[in-house]
């Protein structure tokens, strides 16, 4: 029995000792864990297949439809759409007016003002009117969507080529700037 007890104690205590170590040896320096963890560069949030519907006094007003959404803090606070974003506009009835399409976005937080670049289409639901360029700015606030890059609006009726447009969310008050082409097509 005197021999048992002793072959428990000469196993046990080793055990104990690793088991003791391992508890005290082990500390989380939050400022380390950030450094091994987190990039510079990398988003504070991520989100996939993103879906958000934005409201007013309590009508939808717009949805956004975005592949991924990539929010940044730092240098500014940014959220940026990618892999392709859609947004449909509505009217005070709830009916969609206006669909904008492109292959990225980007938001920034503090003004709400925000770009889409790259394949940018904007089309009017009810006149289908589509205006095609490289790149728009919507500034939320004004209600005023615009670019100065060149653009082709396609109508039923005619093709305007020009540089630079205008018009609002609604796409009710769309003015091209410097047109270059008109093209009149006979249906």
């Amino acid at each position: 029995m005197k021999n048992r007890n002793q072959l428990h104690t000469l196993i046990l205590f080793p055990v104990i000792l690793v088991v003791a170590g391992m508890f005290f040896s082990c500390s989380n320096d939050l400022e380390q864990v950030k450094r091994i963890t987190m990039s510079p560069n990398s988003p504070e949030e991520t989100s996939e297949q993103f879906h958000v519907i934005f409201t007013d006094s309590g009508y939808a007003s717009f949805e956004l439809f975005a592949g991924i959404a990539e929010t940044y803090i730092e240098p500014k606070r940014v959220t940026q759409f990618k892999n392709g974003l859609k947004v449909l506009f509505f009217d005070d009835q709830g009916n969609v007016t206006s669909v904008l399409t492109s292959v990225y976005g980007e938001v920034d937080e503090e003004t709400g003002n925000i770009e889409v670049r790259d394949s940018v289409e904007f089309l009017n639901q009810s006149t289908q009117e589509l205006l095609k360029t490289e790149v728009l700015y919507w500034n939320k606030i004004a209600d005023s969507i615009y670019t100065d890059k060149p653009v082709v609006l396609k109508a039923p009726d005619k093709v305007i080529t020009g540089i630079g447009a205008r018009t609002n969310h609604l796409m009710d008050t769309l003015v091209v700037y410097k047109p270059q082409a008109v093209i009149y097509s006979h249906k």
